[in-house]
């Protein structure tokens, strides 16, 4: 991995700032965001997608976003490389993983697969959207620490989001309708990869964090690299001491899946927020909240400026501002508190148009 700084570059941080040590402090996190870029985006990729192909698609990606540092990034990588005819085929599913993955469903992926596109490229395809939604959220989150201008300055809060509530799933299980706290399954919508047919090196990476029994976890590891990366950049972001209580880093998550729609990962991170926090009837209201409500109302006055930055922050294109930022210091929440919540709530524009777009979850 190189050391070069990515998101440091774009967010113009200046060594030495509270905001450069909050990123040193969560050094796994950080360069692990950056492994997960050199992973996406390396010269050589076993995705089966070219170079020109998937750097077309963050561009446009980032265009979606209206994030115009990584767009122009993108482009300058790019160098009028032409995209292939195969992928202007796939821009439909990305434009929809962009902005309303709730809406994806099994017939997009099969289309993308008679289009040409096997399992390992679509896995890639939905990575790259992703992990894009997931920069440039993180990449404003940090101009906004570091007092640097960004788009669209007016705050916007956005209410909760449409979810998926058909009572059946694609194979026929009993899906869940409404947000919950209980454990849910999740079946894939193309074939996870079976364990047995991943290298015993590779069998060791899923088995050391512990992947192997998931369907979810084994369909991503068809491209196992950057699963790894994403997987120790979630582990950098949530599993580490200090900073912002881990109750609220599960409450961002949460925020972030309601905002998307996302019934599985809000059950999974609201479960945590409840536990750790003591505080269950705080985290269903949260939960109760209805499509075009606001998510925050009836909050603690802390709960509430971190649950309105963290929607803010979650939606397309995002609308956080240094206006929240200034409202949530003022209650007292320190530089790496305030990254803690800006990467807690960015990681899950990528987890939920994973989980959304690539299967569903099930009773």
């Amino acid at each position: 991995m190189s050391q070069h700084d990515l998101l440091a570059t774009l967010a113009e941080i200046i060594p030495g700032t509270t905001l450069a040590e909050a990123r040193e402090i969560r050094e796994a996190a950080t360069l692990h965001a950056q492994g997960s870029y050199e992973a996406l985006f390396a010269e050589q990729s076993h995705s089966g997608l070219s170079l020109a192909d998937r750097l077309h698609l963050a561009r446009r990606v980032a265009g979606w976003h209206e994030d115009a540092l990584l767009s122009e990034h993108y482009t300058q990588r790019l160098s009028d490389q032409p995209a292939s005819e195969r992928l202007i085929s796939a821009l439909d599913q990305a434009e929809r993983l962009s902005f309303q993955p709730v809406q994806a469903n099994p017939d997009n992926l099969h289309a993308l697969i008679d289009a040409g596109f096997n399992e390992e490229e679509i896995v890639t395809l939905s990575q790259i959207v992703g992990f894009v939604a997931f920069q440039s959220r993180l990449l404003r989150g940090l101009r906004l620490l570091g007092n640097k201008p960004v788009s669209g300055e007016q705050t916007r809060v956005p209410g909760a989001g449409e979810w998926h509530r058909q009572p059946q799933t694609h194979s026929g299980k009993s899906a869940p309708v409404a947000f919950t706290q209980a454990e849910l399954g999740w079946e894939p919508w193309i074939a996870a990869k079976p364990f047995a047919e991943f290298s015993p090196e590779q069998q060791e990476t899923l088995k050391r964090f512990g992947h192997q029994d998931s369907d979810y976890f084994r369909l991503l590891g068809r491209n196992l690299r950057v699963l790894e990366e994403r997987t120790l950049t979630d582990k950098g972001i949530f599993f580490t001491s200090g900073g912002l209580p881990r109750a609220e880093r599960e409450l961002a998550a949460a925020v972030a899946s309601k905002v998307n729609g996302c019934i599985f990962r809000a059950s999974v991170h609201a479960r945590k927020a409840s536990q750790l926090s003591k505080n269950n009837q705080a985290v269903e209201q949260l939960l109760a909240v209805q499509p075009g409500h606001a998510l925050s109302e009836g909050q603690s006055p802390r709960w509430q400026a971190e649950i309105d930055f963290a929607a803010s922050l979650s939606a397309t294109p995002s609308s956080a501002s240094h206006q929240q930022i200034e409202a949530l210091r003022a209650l007292g929440l320190s530089e790496l508190e305030l990254l803690d919540l800006v990467q807690s709530t960015a990681f899950f524009a990528w987890a939920n148009r994973l989980m959304l777009t690539l299967g569903e979850p099930f009773n």
